[in-house]
């Protein structure tokens, strides 16, 4: 996704530039900035993470938001009536894409889940910062809440004696997850403005065991590592 972005990118500052060049020597008149021209750094991505990014319902109220905000300065819509309806429509957008991924997740991940909940350990972190290991320890589960604050959570070095689940749900908040590489990792996200990094850690299919990461992110994010 970063690559076509940046060659989407790339092709419309080399149009701009030449539309710049062309105006200046008066071979055009082409007007650049009108009214609400910012609104295409909101547009522009959006668009292109429909067809590019695992998840879209960021990208769909991304695009809403930024067309809504240019026909506004266009004074096609009023603001007024507008701004009052922004906020269902994104509030209907997340519980759609809330109902879609749970009739489509995992069976093993509902298994999972089913058999791990009363093992289970919490931590809340909010205006805080937490850390928690699980060194020699038998890692049956966990629940992370992070709302502005961070939790680090270290796996490297726990024992696991089957598939296991990592619910985290970070609003203006972050976890860090850190996982040997004897297991493998599926995720499920709901996320808005906010996402999950899964870059450096590598599922292999000798791993007996997985563990099922289902994430809540609003505007924030959970690292594997």
């Amino acid at each position: 996704m970063k690559k076509i972005n940046s060659i989407v990118w790339g092709l419309a500052l080399l149009a701009v530039s030449a539309v710049l060049i062309l105006n200046a020597f008066e071979i055009t008149s082409i007007e650049i900035f009108f009214d609400g021209w910012w609104t295409l750094f909101i547009i522009v991505p959006s668009f292109i993470g429909l067809f590019t990014g695992r998840d879209k319902s960021a990208n769909i109220i991304g695009l809403l938001i930024g067309v809504f905000l240019l026909l506004v300065c266009q004074n096609i819509l009023d603001f007024d009536i507008m701004s009052k309806l922004i906020v269902p429509v994104i509030i209907a957008v997340i519980g759609i894409k809330m109902i879609f991924g749970g009739i489509g997740k995992d069976k093993g991940f509902i298994k999972s889940i089913e058999e791990n909940k009363d093992n289970m350990k919490t931590a809340f972190a909010t205006f805080s910062g937490q850390d928690i290991n699980f060194d020699n320890e038998v890692f049956r589960g966990a629940e992370l809440t992070a709302v502005f604050g961070g939790i680090k959570l270290d796996l490297r070095n726990a024992e696991f004696e089957g598939d296991t689940v990592i619910k985290a749900c970070c609003i203006f908040g972050g976890a860090d997850i850190f996982l040997p590489d004897n297991v493998n990792i599926k995720v499920n996200s709901n996320s808005l403005f906010g996402g999950i990094d899964n870059k450096k850690h590598q599922n292999s299919k000798d791993n007996l065991h997985t563990v099922y990461l289902n994430c809540t992110c609003i505007f924030g994010g959970v690292d594997v590592k």
